[in-house]
């Protein structure tokens, strides 16, 4: 599914060039579940933010599905993001004026869903992550580990083949954490690719391909 050759970006920071990314190259299947970790500012997240097409390289080519999309423009990005990925961050980024139901429900609407079908797909995703009975609670009426519900049923709206998680767990507590993660790796098993950027290393260790990061370079690619 996911093909990276040669992958480097690098940033301007005050007078400073710093390489981010340097000459990563990286093949991912459909299906696989793939943790991502490493120190602070090791590429963990620049590589995920290529990945999601948030971000161009600097050089290289990345290929997703066998076609190359390492120069679309903004508006091709924006569509075969649409289409095919689904983004959960650290902080949920839900919009604090929309119940659940209305958060789920965005990017169906902005993709111009029919209201019905909109409708359906909303109460199916909102019961996978056992929040039926949330649907017209505001975020600020949520747990954490609610919003974080309520944002992966909003990432798998559109059916996406390929979930990106960015340290999902980050703000939960370990219980939550570990209630969140398992629910993750239950879509993978559905058939969802799975790749998550973390810094703990339990959940880490539960995927099925660890890639370590330093530096800018992928250091070790384990598989169990």
């Amino acid at each position: 599914m996911i093909e990276l050759e040669g992958i480097s970006r690098s940033f301007q920071v005050g007078d400073q060039r710093v390489r981010a990314l340097r000459e990563v190259s990286l093949a991912i299947a459909a299906g696989e579940f793939v943790s991502v970790m490493g120190p602070s500012g090791s590429g963990k997240s620049t590589l995920l933010n290529l990945i999601g097409l948030l971000d161009r390289p600097d050089s290289g080519i990345y290929r997703l599905d066998g076609a190359d999309v390492t120069g679309l423009d903004d508006v091709a990005a924006a569509r075969v993001r649409n289409e095919k990925i689904g983004f959960v961050f650290q902080f949920f980024h839900l919009v604090p004026r929309l119940s659940a139901a209305g958060n789920v429900a965005l990017p169906l609407v902005l993709a111009g869903v029919a209201p019905g079908e909109r409708r359906e797909r909303v109460t199916r995703l909102l019961a996978d992550v056992g929040l039926s009975e949330r649907a017209e609670h505001l975020p600020s009426q949520l747990s954490g580990g609610q919003l974080q519900r309520v944002a992966i049923a909003r990432a798998m709206s559109m059916n996406p083949a390929l979930l990106l998680a960015d340290e999902p767990t980050g703000n939960l507590d370990r219980g939550t954490g570990r209630e969140v993660l398992a629910l993750l790796e239950d879509l993978n098993r559905r058939g969802t690719t799975l790749i998550v950027v973390t810094h703990d290393q339990e959940i880490g260790a539960r995927a099925r391909r660890r890639i370590a990061m330093e530096d800018g370079r992928v250091v070790a690619d384990l598989s169990s």
